[in-house]
């Protein structure tokens, strides 16, 4: 049982550092911030027509563009930036960005995927420089 935990750490870890993974996590934390905040009655998001429905775009875009990068790290730069994009628009359309909170997330996802690196390998040490 250990060493199928150990196995599962060490899987994990190795997808944590070759992905933009804490990025991806503030970024999807603030899109569902922005949408629990756009909830409300389905009549009323009838009634209001666009404005009603923007807040739910916005906090799934900004879902969809926290997820993605984990499938896809190469795309890092390019949902990153969207990201960025929705969680400003979000103040607008979506009760001032989920009250500022997922705003502020979103923009912090954002940025963390956009400035994230893949992880090099450490160089070993010459044995005679060891010694």
């Amino acid at each position: 049982m250990l060493s199928r935990l150990t196995h599962a750490y060490a899987w994990f870890r190795a997808f944590r550092r070759t992905r933009p993974f804490w990025g991806g996590v503030w970024l999807v934390a603030g899109g569902w911030t922005v949408l629990k905040f756009s909830l409300s009655s389905l009549q009323l998001i009838v009634s209001t027509g666009f404005g009603g429905v923007a807040g739910y775009l916005v906090g799934g875009g900004m879902i969809l563009c926290g997820l993605l990068p984990l499938a896809l790290p190469g795309q890092r730069y390019t949902f990153g930036l969207i990201g960025v994009v929705l969680a400003v628009v979000s103040l607008v359309v979506s009760n001032l960005g989920g009250f500022l909170l997922g705003m502020a997330l979103g923009v912090l996802g954002g940025s963390m995927m956009v400035g994230w690196g893949a992880k090099r390998p450490r160089r070993r040490m010459p044995a005679e420089a060891e010694g």
